[in-house]
């Protein structure tokens, strides 16, 4: 009976629950204002750039391993027009840098480096044609919350001066509120293109090496054939 009275007191004085609110993700990105529309569309142009990129350069790395013993032998053999129609049936960087080398066999061998190394770069001019876009929206999209923190403190600021003596911690938490959520937006778009940045950027530096390597079997094969061709050329005489 005494437990029961306790227990029935405990609850009448106990403080009334408070209601959990919570919020989905969208209805908090909602809460950051128009700022949270500007990080969307930059989330995307990043998320494109990079599918994009990513594909890109796979396809590009996705060299056949006899491709170049391929050419050696053709190269070999004499065979320069069956090896420039081997390259024309690939699409991919190594392919043309090879094609254009072996069209300008004949040539001085300086020539001949200069003319594939130039066509490399432009293979590598493409490939990195979209990156300083990422870059900046890495750089950019944090600064961007960034403006909306600022943004949300100004106008918490200026609800509480409006609000005189009746201040009320609302003025205060729905501007906070809207600042911390466009920090957040910003700092992830960012983060994300930031790392995305760096691994492109890494995969065509691999590629520029394998392309570098390339070109050295290249101007090999080249210097052999036309070694080749002068001996032959001293024997007959």
């Amino acid at each position: 009976m005494l437990f029961s009275l306790l227990q029935v007191a405990g609850e009448a004085g106990a403080a009334p629950q408070q209601e959990v609110v919570s919020y989905s993700l969208l209805e908090m990105a909602a809460k950051g204002g128009w700022l949270m529309l500007v990080l969307l569309a930059l989330s995307i142009i990043a998320f494109y750039i990079f599918g994009k990129k990513w594909w890109m350069i796979r396809k590009a790395s996705n060299v056949d391993r006899n491709f170049m013993r391929n050419i050696n032998e053709m190269l070999h053999d004499g065979k320069t027009r069956s090896a420039i129609s081997f390259c024309q049936k690939y699409d991919f960087p190594v392919a043309r840098l090879v094609e254009k080398g072996i069209e300008k066999a004949g040539r001085p061998m300086q020539d001949i480096r200069t003319y594939v190394e130039n066509t490399g770069s432009i293979e590598v001019a493409k490939l990195e044609k979209g990156l300083p876009m990422l870059a900046t929206i890495a750089g950019g999209a944090p600064m961007i919350g960034f403006l909306g923190t600022v943004m949300g403190m100004i106008q918490a600021f200026f609800n509480m001066a409006n609000a005189g003596n009746n201040i009320d911690i609302t003025l205060l938490s729905g501007g906070i509120y809207t600042a911390m959520v466009t920090t957040v937006g910003g700092l992830i778009v960012g983060i994300l293109a930031y790392f995305g940045y760096n691994y492109l950027t890494s995969r065509i530096s691999d590629l520029v090496s394998m392309l570098e390597s390339v070109t050295y079997d290249l101007m090999d094969m080249l210097g052999e054939g036309a070694d080749g061709e002068n001996s032959d050329a001293g024997s007959a005489q």
